[in-house]
């Protein structure tokens, strides 16, 4: 096996044309005589740069439209040939089958006519069989062939040859694991339409792709490694543009992911502050500044090293009262100059924006890795509305009452289990969360509810008046009595416990309004 493989034939066949151009005359100068197909035959053909059709090359034509022009010995033979084997090397002479070095495909765009709605005609003709059976076969012959799948290979492609004459192994390996991953996720993404198309969410094989986006400087703690891959095109972390601010981190990411998700599910201005994927405030309002103000009363500690998402363009008057505090993250659908120069006074300060909103009630699915294996459900894209509320008291609640019951219960689905969470006037006025016990949930959030009000001055805690909601049943009364001791006057939760009478009855002998939603938001 020889270490450096120098290029004297190079098939070229891509349907994205970045870089091919500079890359192919590259190649061309210093000798490399190349074989193209279609459309980046006619590419290079129009650039001055000498090419061969395969077709003329291998002596067979393109048939079926198309579908058959490099499925045929004369290239894959060249391709798979091994050099240092006498039994290939006098098979390939005496079929006139000439080795080529250097394979540079990239595939048929699958994935993008997928995303853009085409009809299933149009899907099915983007499924390439020619591109992933070249990339496979000059991957496995790695020994001798070096294989391209990106644009942005090219680069040490080109470096190398310059270097050395020809490709390392050192590169042509790695190049080769890239070409198998990239047929892997292109195989990936034609598994799950087809599974879509069937209305299969489950497969009986569950393949799952991504993209690498970003090396992390290290995951949950500095001893483990992490990097971000993104697979799709939901709006958030995966599409945002980070405008400023230094590099993000494995929990940022995390965190922000968090945060732009409940804050996309509500219609009015909204702000979310974040802490370590827990909402500490929330609050929908008449603007970014007033909501910002109303969040951040719910928690005036928690938000310090916080994320905060906007729902709207990000103005100056809210990015200026953000900014005022240590905030690592701000997540937006956009922002306006004056807003970004607010926040540039804050050079650590990361501002993301997205170019819009996730769909809260989107179908999707979710991932959660398991010792030698996997977990896979769809996205919890339920939601509460008006009509889907059952009273179960003797009073019902009040309008205004109703409202905060539907935005706190709206929340609550993106906090810890166990969740509570007061609100009163579309503003979180107490969060718990994350706790093994109900009645703890409840006591932490009034408590801090408590301690927001001391650092405001004010003369009780807002969960006086306030409604709360829990992401699942009360199992006992003594959650719902913690609500009411802390000053709850109506209730949200999903219903279902074998007590559900105790519960009523203590809702009852209380004045306070209960209505059971039949929907649980567990979030472990």
């Amino acid at each position: 096996m020889t270490d450096i493989v120098p290029i004297s034939r190079a098939l070229i066949s891509v349907s994205d044309k970045t870089g091919l151009v500079p890359f192919a005359q590259a190649l061309a100068d210093r000798g490399v005589q190349i074989l193209s197909t279609g459309g980046s035959a006619r590419t290079l053909r129009d650039a001055g740069i000498p090419v061969t059709e395969v077709s003329e090359h291998s002596g067979f034509p393109e048939i079926l439209d198309g579908r058959v022009k490099t499925l045929v010995p004369q290239i894959h033979g060249g391709i798979l040939g091994r050099r240092d084997l006498p039994e290939h090397v006098a098979q390939m002479a005496r079929h006139g089958i000439a080795p080529i070095d250097l394979v540079a495909v990239n595939l048929y765009p699958f994935e993008a006519t997928v995303a853009n709605g085409a009809a299933e005609d149009e899907c099915v003709e983007n499924i390439d069989i020619g591109g992933p059976a070249l990339i496979r076969a000059a991957a496995k012959n790695h020994d001798f062939v070096a294989v391209l799948t990106e644009a942005d290979q090219y680069q040490a492609v080109l470096h190398e040859i310059s270097q050395y004459g020809g490709t390392t192994l050192t590169l042509r390996r790695r190049l080769a694991g890239e070409a198998y991953a990239r047929t892997a996720a292109y195989d990936a993404a034609i598994a799950a339409w087809f599974a879509e198309r069937r209305g299969d969410a489950f497969p009986r094989r569950f393949a799952i792709a991504g993209a690498l986006r970003q090396s992390l400087r290290y995951g949950e703690n500095p001893h483990q490694a992490a990097a971000f891959y993104v697979n799709g095109e939901r709006r958030g972390v995966a599409t945002a543009m980070q405008v400023q601010g230094k590099e993000l981190s494995y929990n940022n990411l995390a965190d922000t992911d968090a945060a732009f998700e409940c804050v996309a599910e509500f219609d009015a201005p909204t702000v979310a502050i974040i802490k370590h994927a827990n909402p500490c405030g929330v609050a929908s309002a008449r603007s970014l500044a007033e909501a910002w103000d109303l969040a951040f009363r719910c928690d005036p500690v928690s938000p310090f090293g916080g994320i905060v998402a906007v729902n709207r363009t990000l103005d100056t008057a809210a990015a200026e009262k953000i900014a005022a505090i240590l905030t690592e993250v701000i997540v937006a659908p956009d922002a306006d100059e004056a807003a970004k120069a607010a926040v540039a006074r804050r050079k650590n300060l990361r501002l993301l924006l997205t170019g819009g909103l996730p769909d809260p009630v989107a179908p999707g699915v979710t991932f959660r890795s398991l010792a030698g294996g996997f977990l896979v459900q769809t996205r919890d894209a339920g939601r509460t509305g008006l009509a889907d509320l059952r009273v179960v008291t003797q009073r019902a609640p009040t309008d205004a009452e109703l409202a905060d019951l539907l935005f706190a219960f709206r929340v609550c689905k993106h906090v810890k289990s166990n969740a509570i969470v007061y609100a009163r006037d579309g503003a979180t006025v107490g969060i718990g969360a994350g706790q093994p016990s109900r009645v703890d949930s409840a006591r932490i959030a009034a408590w801090k509810s408590a301690e927001a009000a001391k650092a405001a001055g004010l003369a009780e805690p807002l969960t006086r008046g306030s409604v709360v909601a829990s992401d699942a049943f009360f199992p006992f009364a003594d959650g719902l009595e913690a609500a009411i001791a802390a000053g709850a006057t109506a209730v949200i939760q999903p219903g279902g416990s074998v007590r559900d009478k105790e519960v009523i009855a203590a809702a009852d002998a209380a004045g306070v309004a209960m209505v059971f939603t039949g929907m649980r938001h567990f979030r472990h």
